[in-house]
């Protein structure tokens, strides 16, 4: 995995995000959108990266292979109460599918997560979604709870499960 570099998304990045979006929609319904992406423009997208940077709870990392975005993984702090908490997202290219850009990308989150004040990270993931769900509990994450018919896909519904990394 040498040819991979992890590193922190910038808001020049945004064009490129929003179209790798797009793709990773097309590959798996295991994301929250299809083909469509995630239907913000570029400058909607550079705003919210320039307010993750800004946020000491939050972070966005691309991993890229050459000048190609072939993952990318976010983690969203959550304010208040909850400020010790916060939620995380992970797409990767099918292409790079069990080549350890996940892991590459998990890793750096939770040692972001661990130097930053994050005590839990939390997650959704479909119940079916094996690949995934081993992933998140090499990284130390938890199944915490399940969520009935979270995704209506034509006539299908599917189930979710939460999962949690407790760093306390």
């Amino acid at each position: 995995m040498t040819d991979i570099i992890i590193s922190e998304a910038r808001d020049e990045d945004a064009e490129i995000i929003l179209e790798h979006m797009k793709i990773v929609g097309a590959e798996t319904d295991n994301l929250t959108f299809g083909s469509e992406g995630i239907g913000i423009s570029r400058d909607e997208e550079a705003a919210f990266l320039e307010r993750v940077a800004e946020d000491p709870h939050s972070v966005f990392y691309c991993a890229w292979k050459g000048s190609e975005l072939v993952g990318t993984i976010n983690m969203n702090g959550l304010p208040r109460r909850m400020s010790h908490r916060a939620e995380m997202g992970i797409s990767v290219l099918k292409s790079e599918w069990n080549h350890g850009v996940g892991s590459m990308l998990m890793s750096h989150l939770v040692e972001y997560a661990k130097t930053h004040g994050i005590e839990m990270i939390n997650l959704e993931v479909r119940e079916d979604n094996i690949a995934a769900i081993h992933l998140y509990e090499k990284f130390g994450f938890k199944k915490t709870g399940a969520i009935p018919a979270f995704f209506k896909i034509g006539n299908e519904y599917v189930d979710f499960d939460i999962m949690s990394l407790d760093l306390r």
